[in-house]
């Protein structure tokens, strides 16, 4: 099972890239759909993980326990809702996915965005944003399966939480404000927007850490009780 996960994560991060590499030869082409286009992938690279864990047949008490992780991350992120791009809820979205699978992480990230995102605003940035978070449960996940992360190694894991939103969370909402804001960039070129949005992600990859180094002892202790208590 670990390894059809890390092969999965490998595809998918082929996937992005030939996505990526497609959508700025359309952007060079001078086409108008690439956002469209972009977006129709997005939805399409969501529906494998959201037929796998259907496929898995999991039992009312996961599926609970997923959408209360789920709630507290939304939770999560409209209580710091002040501070600026500081939200602790890519943290409790890797938890759910250390705690319940990658598949499950990947659902939890994908519905908290989208929960959420009823009171930040919804929009065209929808998808990117719930498939960006949902690929923060999912790389927790696997590593937490792999034994790299784990609520033992708390400064190794909020290192590696840091890491995730840093280097694959942030750009892959830089590349949609790429896309969606195109038309007003004028000659900017896509990296001067990853650049910019590195101290946006700094902030969101600092928030993640902390909420690991203090959160994920206790959460994941409680949640291994409930499983063992009602067999999950």
């Amino acid at each position: 099972m670990q390894g059809k996960s890390v092969k999965r994560l490998l595809g998918y991060i082929v996937m992005l890239l030939f996505t990526l590499a497609v959508l700025l030869a359309f952007w060079k082409l001078g086409s108008g759909r690439y956002y469209l286009f972009a977006t129709l992938l997005i939805i399409g690279g969501m529906l494998p993980f959201i037929l796998g864990f259907e496929r898995k047949k999991p039992q009312a008490g996961e599926i609970v326990l997923v959408s209360v992780m789920s709630a507290v991350a939304v939770v999560a992120r409209m209580a710091f809702s002040f501070v600026p791009h500081f939200k602790p809820m890519a943290g409790i979205i890797m938890i759910t996915g250390m705690a319940f699978g990658p598949t499950a992480g990947f659902i939890s990230g994908m519905l908290s965005l989208f929960v959420s995102n009823f009171t930040a605003g919804q929009g065209p940035w929808t998808p990117w944003q719930m498939f960006a978070f949902g690929m923060a449960g999912f790389a927790a996940g696997i590593l937490y399966e792999k034994n790299i992360m784990n609520e033992n190694r708390r400064l190794v894991t909020a290192l590696l939480g840091f890491l995730i939103v840093v280097l694959i969370v942030g750009p892959l909402l830089d590349t949609s404000t790429f896309f969606l804001m195109d038309g007003m960039l004028g000659d900017m070129t896509p990296w001067a927007i990853y650049l910019s949005g590195l101290s946006v992600n700094a902030v969101n990859g600092a928030a993640t850490a902390v909420t690991l180094l203090f959160l994920c002892k206790p959460f994941m202790e409680r949640i291994n009780r409930i499983k063992l208590k009602y067999d999950i």
